[in-house]
């Protein structure tokens, strides 16, 4: 992995439009070779970031929970999350076409299909979230594969009287400050879901963001842990990320 990240890098930095792909657990090993051959020189080669998340590879030698914290705060890189195959169609195209950043794919593990939604094919103007439903009150924020979750809590918060906006960030890397900003109009709770550990994560950005601020700030993720061979459904139900529990927690966030 470490070798495949370096040669990609330099791959790359010779002209050549280069994809390098390994799973989240394996691209722990490849950080100095991230860091410092591929983004210090910011050479445009493609990462794809495979069997990201809960339910990627799931035990405690090989977990696919860390790659967020780990990837997101490496300067340069562009770190991207679709919530579908065709947007993950769309990003990678982006990626291979452009010349000017790294840039990572974290694609996804269930192949689910948004065919009547238009896709941006540029993704060259950084940290642009997409609102995909405005609402009030309460935003969700639903982070890749963690869309669909957001599209479930929103079906239930609608029972409850509330009509929630939803929000594909798009991007890992970075926070849309014009974007979060034009929520504090209208929400109280600004609710993260990720595929992944919180800590470090890309929720935390979000609530770094409104720190100063009276907007609140539910972050949904996993503990940070080692688990072990746990099913998903039974992690999703240990960390509240089931979207009934995520109801709750947010019902309870706003009283």
């Amino acid at each position: 992995e470490e070798n495949g990240v370096a040669m990609a890098s330099g791959l790359a930095k010779g002209g050549a439009k280069v994809v390098f792909s390994t799973h989240s657990t394996f691209i722990q090993r490849t950080y100095d070779q991230l860091s410092q051959d591929l983004c210090v020189n910011n050479n445009p080669a493609v990462i794809m970031v495979t069997m990201a998340g809960a339910d990627g590879m799931n035990d405690t030698t090989h977990l696919c929970i860390f790659d967020i914290p780990l990837m997101s705060n490496i300067p340069n890189l562009v770190y991207l999350a679709p919530t579908c195959k065709e947007e993950y169609v769309a990003m990678m195209d982006w990626a291979l076409s452009q010349k000017s950043h790294p840039v990572a794919v974290r694609v996804p593990n269930v192949v689910t299909s948004r065919p009547d939604v238009k896709f941006d094919t540029d993704y060259s103007a950084l940290n642009r979230y997409v609102v995909d439903h405005k609402g009030s009150e309460v935003a969700l924020i639903g982070l890749g594969n963690c869309w669909q979750l957001a599209e479930q809590v929103a079906g239930l918060l609608k029972e409850k009287g509330i009509d929630p906006t939803i929000i594909n960030p798009r991007y890992i890397t970075g926070v849309d400050e014009k974007l979060l900003e034009e929520l504090r109009d209208g929400h109280k709770l600004v609710v993260t879901l990720e595929n992944g550990i919180i800590a470090g994560g890309f929720g935390e950005k979000i609530a770094a963001y409104y720190g100063p601020s009276s907007m609140r700030v539910l972050c949904k993720g996993l503990r940070k842990e080692f688990y072990d061979r746990v099913p998903y459904p039974e992690l999703a139900f240990r960390n509240r990320l089931t979207p009934e529990l995520i109801v709750e927690d947010i019902l309870a966030a706003l009283k």
